[in-house]
């Protein structure tokens, strides 16, 4: 309330204004960041972010230094001592203990309002002083937090909380998804606010005799730069796990010739000084620091071209918690986008004494998706898929919205013994081939011939892909490679939930072609993909598929791991 009325102040000079818009200034909050304690657990979040933004508005209206330095020492608080590896903020809507975050870890945390709002104080702090740590915040939490909250492309289907603990989904939460038409909390205001304000801090102009442009994000996009008489546009080469650098070009177009001017771009502070490069029209601009601006000068004409080029490497984070027993409790970060971890509870990585991140994390290589498959079965008028969870094969009904464990569990990497060798199953029959059956969500997992699970590939895990039983030309049936004549079959008229079983046909009269027909599958196009920054971390009982937290949906996920396991 406090913002709204020193905002309705500066359009009616109306004394009356600024006094009520000071009554609303909270002192019980407000002077407690005054006095720089951090005393803020047991306030309420998102009830709270508002009243500083409210104090930053009554630092522009009024120039009274003593709020910028609150809102100063907030940020840097909430930074430093009450924030995820997210940029997100808030459990249960509450603000808890500082750096005592580990025993916050639940479904309900960060409040996507939170988010919304944090961003319009690091948007002002950065305006006021332009430090880059309030720009790489403003990266993190857009990437990570905001784009967290809408499931997949869906408009108008978001979350009220962002879960943190590990095992858990967006799905299943307090709230969970909202629905389109139905749902309107209040994180459904800011949520659909958000994604309309995605390109309101990429560009920040500074007034003088000479026009300066600060550009503080990397998101493709075009910049009407008016007083310099230039169009600025940007783009990246997409990214992917396997990737070294993340690729700018910024390129400038005009009617006549632009004007002296002074472009800023920021340095991320999670690139490295090593490998970094500018060139301005293929000319190099020297060295770069990482937080830091690379300021250019000229005279800019129309096709001038500045390409930049910044390591991007991965990282761990430890969660803000200063106890001893939860130092290695960890986010992995690649640059700025955190990985969350395909599970439902496992949490301990296998990072062992190594000091070099590669050791244990590895990318995934862009011909796996190649090898994707998925196994269906049509049985009283419906389709399933061959799934693999909690140790058991089973057959489930075929998913009918994207981005389930459903989805990753009917997915299979099926590759030769050598699981190096290509094998692409993409418009291609598998007939023929001997491979390894590898659970999406498992890598470096294999299904034997015994129907369990094990990381030690061996002859007994090997299937012969053979035409299917059934004599459909499109179907193949999963014979056992240490047990030819064996296969892998389910009964007749299923229900959900049936478990695979092996059968040999030598032990098993035909009757009407029941077994042929059990033993038969078509072989599908994969329910599931790898997204391009996908990576393989190592755990102490199995291994890990990282992916971008934004990116998943309803899969269940951890975010942080016990790298100390």
């Amino acid at each position: 309330m406090n913002d709204v009325l020193y905002q309705l102040y500066t359009i009616t000079n109306d004394q009356k204004h600024l006094t009520l818009a000071h009554l609303f200034d909270k002192p019980c909050f407000l002077g407690l960041l005054a006095v720089q304690a951090d005393s803020i657990s047991g306030f309420h979040s998102n009830t709270h972010i508002p009243v500083v933004i409210g104090a930053q508005m009554r630092y522009e209206v009024t120039g009274d230094l003593l709020y910028k330095q609150i809102a100063t020492f907030f940020m840097d608080t909430i930074n430093s001592s009450h924030s995820y590896a997210t940029g997100g903020t808030s459990a249960g809507e509450f603000w808890t203990n500082p750096k005592r975050l580990a025993d916050t870890l639940s479904t309900e945390n960060e409040e996507s309002c939170t988010t919304y709002n944090m961003l319009k104080v690091s948007r002002n702090l950065f305006r006021w002083t332009k430090e880059l740590s309030y720009a790489d915040y403003y990266e993190r939490a857009l990437i990570n937090g905001v784009l967290s909250i809408q499931r997949g492309t869906d408009p108008g289907v978001m979350i009220y909380m962002l879960p943190q603990a590990p095992g858990r989904s967006k799905a299943v939460s307090y709230h969970g998804w909202g629905t389109k038409y139905d749902s309107f909390w209040c994180c459904y205001g800011t949520g659909i606010e958000s994604f309309s304000k995605l390109g309101d801090s990429i560009y920040f102009e500074e007034k003088g005799d000479r026009p300066v442009l600060n550009i503080i994000q990397y998101i493709p996009s075009a910049y009407n730069w008016k007083a310099a008489g230039l169009t600025v546009n940007q783009q990246l080469k997409p990214i992917s796990s396997l990737d070294m650098f993340l690729q700018v070009s910024l390129s400038t177009s005009a009617k006549t010739n632009g004007q002296s001017a002074t472009l800023n771009v920021r340095i991320p502070s999670w690139t490295s000084a090593n490998g970094a490069k500018a060139t301005l029209n293929d000319n190099d601009l020297g060295l770069m620091s990482p937080g830091s601006f690379l300021s250019i000068s000229k005279q800019w004409n129309s096709d001038d071209h500045l390409s930049l080029q910044f390591p991007i490497t991965l990282r761990t984070e430890a969660i803000k918690d200063d106890r001893p027993e939860y130092a290695s409790l960890q986010a992995i970060l690649f640059g700025p986008f955190v990985l969350a971890g395909l599970s439902t509870g496992d949490w301990n990585a296998e990072a062992g004494n190594t000091s070099a991140i590669s050791d244990w994390i590895s990318p995934v290589p862009s011909s796996y998706n190649s090898q994707l498959v998925t196994f269906t079965q049509e049985s009283s008028g419906k389709t399933f898929v061959l799934s693999s969870a909690n140790g058991s094969l089973t057959m489930q009904e075929r998913p009918t919205v994207d981005g389930t464990d459903t989805a990753i569990h009917a997915t299979f990497r099926v590759h030769p013994q050598d699981s190096a060798g290509q094998l692409d199953t993409q418009g291609a029959t598998l007939k023929g081939t001997s491979v390894q059956i590898e659970p999406f969500d498992l890598p470096g997992t294999v299904i034997t011939n015994n129907l369990t699970q094990s990381a030690q590939k061996s002859s007994d895990s090997l299937f012969n892909i053979v035409p299917g039983l059934d004599g459909n030309p499109n179907s193949v049936s999963l014979e056992l490679g240490t047990k030819p004549g064996c296969f892998l079959v389910i009964g007749v008229d299923y229900s959900v939930g049936t478990k695979i079983q092996v059968s040999c046909k030598s032990s098993l009269p035909s009757i009407n072609g029941i077994f042929e027909q059990a033993a038969s599958f078509v072989q599908a196009a994969p329910l599931r993909q790898y997204h391009p920054i996908s990576f393989i971390a190592k755990g102490v009982k199995r291994n890990f598929l990282l992916e971008p937290l934004y990116s998943l949906r309803d899969e269940f996920y951890t975010v942080y791991f016990n790298l100390g396991a």
